[in-house]
């Protein structure tokens, strides 16, 4: 491949593309929340209610499930999980639930934890990682379910997850427990058979296949969190195993009136400065960005184009979602493994994350071309939407085509931060304005 320079074809042809003057706004959603110090607290009460506290009983061996979602607060809230299970002189262990992700391995899915501040150290107890499942059954559908073989052979199982939309697909159960069962726990094994029939059908696999898991694994109870619009963890639920399949729908709805969003809801450009698996399974939330890897979810912004200029360093070169963008700078194209990212796309039998988009020289670049490339608009007073990622919105910048409306009120929630101005590239191209003002 030749090598993506910054003084190319390429580069003569967008360097006159101007970009617009851009300004801070911050964005206000509705912000229920339990603190980093409130969550040991809050899942000893759950777990503490007789129902769920007479299941742990003394010398059992407990696995604890734990992802790869960045999830917030996800040390702190294993942790108090872990000592609950030890209060009660049952004797703990974390189990890797991520189906395929951390490259398929049982190393990558420790180092993914590991990531997360999740190792025996910092929980205070073992971390049992393997691909090797056993055989549950065949779920009303006909497809066989699996489970990890470490967490069959304990005495019992905590499902501790986050509940939310999921990015691909809609139904009664999304990103919840169901899919941490089955997903999760069926390791690649599994997660690769809950996908086989394509994202069409998924929303039936994942309650058919789980109850199944239900019926045949030793599942105690469930502990989903649920986060805020601003990636803050707002409510803790302790679930009985019988209860799983009727409160998960239920809590998604609220998870659904938790979503953030970008107010302003259409653009010409939207730019993200950093992606990765950290902030969502495709790199960022289509449900925010609309960048969605098949027709069977929408929402998100309406937008013409899309660029992506950093990887994150916990993804581990997973640049899963990076197919979905118009632009990616060549920092992301040389940080990928497809290693590491083509295992998901096999799973999930999902292809479209993975293809490889527009690469240029600079995060300049980037934009440039993704404004020189929109159709039917003004490139003098074209609409651009900046993020950090799609977790973190409640700041955002826009550009100075929607200041006058946005001070005039006419994005509710949305208020202006300071004025409209050029912003700062080195001379590489590299982006320097940050979009939260230090």
């Amino acid at each position: 491949m030749n090598e993506i320079r910054n003084d190319g074809v390429v580069s003569k042809l967008l360097k006159d593309i101007p970009v617009p003057k851009m300004f801070r706004a911050r964005q206000t959603f509705p912000r229920e929340v339990i603190t980093p110090e409130e969550i040991p607290g809050v899942v000893n009460q759950q777990l503490g209610q007789e129902q769920f506290a007479s299941l742990v009983k003394p010398g059992m061996s407990i696995a604890i499930t734990a992802g790869s979602r960045g999830i917030r607060n996800v040390d702190i809230i294993t942790r108090a999980v872990v000592d609950f299970v030890k209060s009660r002189g049952a004797e703990p262990f974390i189990v890797p639930a991520m189906g395929s992700h951390g490259g398929a391995t049982a190393q990558g899915q420790l180092e993914i934890l590991a990531g997360y501040n999740i190792t025996p150290e910092t929980m205070g107890c073992p971390i049992k990682s393997s691909m090797e499942v056993v055989e549950l059954g065949v779920s009303e559908r006909g497809r066989t379910v699996y489970l990890d073989k470490n967490a069959y052979e304990a005495d019992g199982i905590i499902v501790s997850c986050r509940l939310k939309p999921h990015n691909a697909f809609r139904g009664a159960y999304e990103s919840g427990p169901c899919k941490m069962m089955t997903v999760g726990l069926g390791k690649q094994a599994g997660a690769s058979l809950v996908h086989s029939d394509g994202m069409d059908v998924i929303a039936q696999n994942i309650p058919t296949m789980a109850k199944v898991v239900l019926e045949k694994a030793k599942i105690l109870f469930a502990i989903p969190c649920i986060e805020n619009a601003y990636d803050e963890t707002c409510r803790i639920e302790a679930i009985l195993a019988e209860d799983i399949l009727t409160r998960e729908p239920q809590l998604l709805k609220f998870a659904f009136s938790n979503m953030p969003r970008l107010i302003v809801e259409e653009t010409d450009v939207l730019v993200v400065d950093k992606v990765g698996k950290n902030f969502s399974g495709t790199g960022v939330d289509p449900n925010i960005t609309g960048t969605f890897s098949t027709p069977y979810a929408s929402g998100g912004i309406k937008v013409q184009r899309t660029c992506f200029l950093n990887l994150s360093e916990e993804s581990h070169g997973n640049a899963l979602g990076c197919g979905l963008a118009s632009a990616i700078t060549k920092k992301i194209f040389r940080d990928m493994d497809v290693e590491c990212m083509y295992p998901n796309c096999i799973t999930s039998t999902v292809l479209a994350s993975a293809r490889i988009p527009c690469i240029v020289a600079s995060d300049k670049e980037a934009i440039q071309l993704c404004i020189r490339t929109c159709n039917k608009i003004d490139q003098n007073n074209v609409r651009i939407v900046r993020i950090q990622n799609s977790l973190h919105i409640g700041e955002i910048m826009l550009s100075e085509a929607y200041y006058e409306d946005v001070k005039a009120g006419k994005y509710p929630g949305v208020e202006v931060l300071d004025e409209p101005e050029e912003m700062e590239f080195d001379e590489s191209g590299e982006l320097l304005t940050p979009v939260k003002k230090i």
